[in-house]
């Protein structure tokens, strides 16, 4: 198995839910494609904490690049000192796959209270706040409710997908970053590639020299 294979791997699909992630963060500052709600600063707090901007999105950018230059063509494994270099590489990325962790978290922890307390809405009284802050999130389950947002138009069903989407894509991101945590320990340990045949080529390389 090539351990920089399956890192590069993991770094191409956190650019694409990186790229994702700050898109639905962007697309909430927009309800229905209007600016106005944000020039007068009425969305949801959470909009602003760049749940997806920053911990989900550019934050991930950076194990994402990291693990995408892993990946080399001639890895021959576990022997030779060329291999020490890689391995070290491969170690190292365990700590770029930690900023990722921390990014995604993030992420998922701004998205659930985003979703838990619902959207700054003008209520039918007449008044802007928080409609569904005291529901604890069930106002989720029960659609019939969502209309007391009266402005912006349809400002639930945008929130609560958006959100959803962020949630989703750190959730994804979160589990990426725990996998190549395990691929860079095992790269790390046992080398940049490992195969049965490759080691014992390796270990035979020597013995012929000798001789």
């Amino acid at each position: 198995m090539c351990y920089g294979r399956c890192a590069r791997c993991v770094g191409h699909s956190l650019v694409w839910l990186a790229v994702l992630s700050i898109v639905a963060n962007i697309l909430l500052y927009f309800p229905n494609g209007e600016t106005q709600y944000a020039s007068e600063n009425r969305l949801s707090r959470f909009t602003w904490f760049f749940g997806g901007i920053g911990g989900g999105g550019l934050l991930m950018l950076l194990p994402a690049f990291v693990f995408i230059g892993l990946e080399e063509e001639d890895c021959c494994g576990c022997c030779g000192h060329d291999n020490c270099g890689k391995r070290c590489a491969m170690l190292s990325s365990v700590l770029a796959a930690l900023i990722g962790l921390a990014g995604s978290g993030y992420c998922i922890i701004v998205s659930s209270l985003g979703l838990a307390e619902g959207p700054l809405c003008l209520d039918s009284s007449g008044n802007w706040n928080y409609t569904f802050a005291s529901s604890n999130g069930n106002y989720l389950l029960d659609s019939s409710t969502w209309s007391q947002c009266t402005e912006p138009k349809h400002i639930v069903e945008w929130n609560v997908t958006l959100f959803s989407l962020l949630l989703a894509f750190g959730g994804i991101e979160f589990i990426l970053c725990l996998v190549q945590i395990i691929n860079g320990v095992l790269g790390g340990i046992c080398g940049y590639c490992c195969s049965r045949q490759q080691v014992r080529v390796c270990v035979k390389m020597p013995e012929t020299g000798s001789g």
